[in-house]
């Protein structure tokens, strides 16, 4: 019997860099994926909290911007559970509609976080205008649906495909190597369906605060490092109203599950609000 397609709400549109991605991680799993657009993380978010059976895709870093904080934050406030991540190469390409040539073109259009990751190579292109855009992939839609000539996108290869534009040039960002890590998140009642067999998991998103005294963090940090668990990433965000505490965002690696947990337990007693926000695969394999 032929499943279903998976609702992933993407921040953005039908071929945006969230679309792809949630394509990309489902399709490793088989399934097939129906964007559920949203404006903003905002709504996307609020969206996840009003139908469990939605799943949701967002971006948390970038390799180049750095950490989302702003979604860090909407994460911990929220009750969604991370069951998987990941990662993405962001390249970008010049299209426009079928038959247009790179030198009959007055304008391009696009994000302005992409527009400023081409800079380089649209300032050998004068004659094409920089107009920004809400979208990168919006972008190249408003091209397709109104056929405006003489106007170009920057936007993914995926998109400029989806809206059936032609692609005039590939790999137009100054930077290669431009990743994009992307968690993966369901309701818990929807989360126990995805979560991957306990023996495979080696990765875990944890937040907690810590008491105002001396070493806190480095207590925390030695227990870890006996159990043989890996820190690979570390966030630290002020608390609001509460002068000099912070809380902290970690990402951590692990080859036994158990020992993970037995991590966890020896930590407990030293932390405050500790909340764990997913245990999952880590991405490996991603698209270079």
């Amino acid at each position: 019997m032929n499943q279903l397609p998976l609702r992933v709400t993407i921040q953005g549109i039908r071929g945006c860099f969230h679309d792809a991605a949630a394509r990309s991680y489902f399709g490793k799993l088989g399934r097939e994926t129906e964007s559920v657009e949203c404006e903003t993380f905002h709504d996307l978010f609020e969206a996840l909290e009003r139908d469990a059976s939605l799943l949701g895709i967002v971006a948390i870093e970038n390799t180049i911007a750095g950490s989302l904080l702003q979604n860090h934050e909407l994460l911990r406030q929220s009750n969604l559970r991370i069951i998987g991540e990941e990662k993405m190469r962001i390249s970008h390409v010049l299209c426009a509609l079928p038959g247009q040539k790179i030198e009959s073109l007055s304008e391009v259009n696009s994000h302005p976080m992409a527009l400023m990751q081409c800079e380089q190579y649209l300032r050998r292109h004068p004659n094409l205008r920089m107009v920004e855009k809400f979208d990168t992939a919006g972008a190249a839609r408003e091209i397709a649906d109104n056929k405006l000539e003489g106007h170009a996108a920057v936007c993914g290869e995926y998109a400029a495909d989806l809206y059936g534009l032609e692609i005039l040039e590939k790999g137009i960002e100054t930077n290669k190597r431009n990743f994009t890590r992307f968690l993966v998140l369901a309701d818990p009642l929807t989360a126990a369906e995805f979560k991957p067999r306990e023996e495979l998991l080696d990765k875990a998103s944890l937040v907690f605060t810590l008491p105002h005294t001396q070493g806190a963090l480095s207590k925390v940090l030695t227990i870890f490092s006996f159990y043989d668990i890996n820190l690979s990433k570390i966030q630290s965000l002020p608390i609001v109203g509460r002068e000099w505490e912070y809380r902290f965002y970690i990402d951590l690696t692990f080859n036994s599950y158990v020992r993970y947990r037995q991590a966890i337990d020896a930590v407990r007693p030293l932390l405050n609000d500790l909340k764990i926000l997913g245990e999952y695969v880590e991405c490996k394999d991603f698209r270079h």
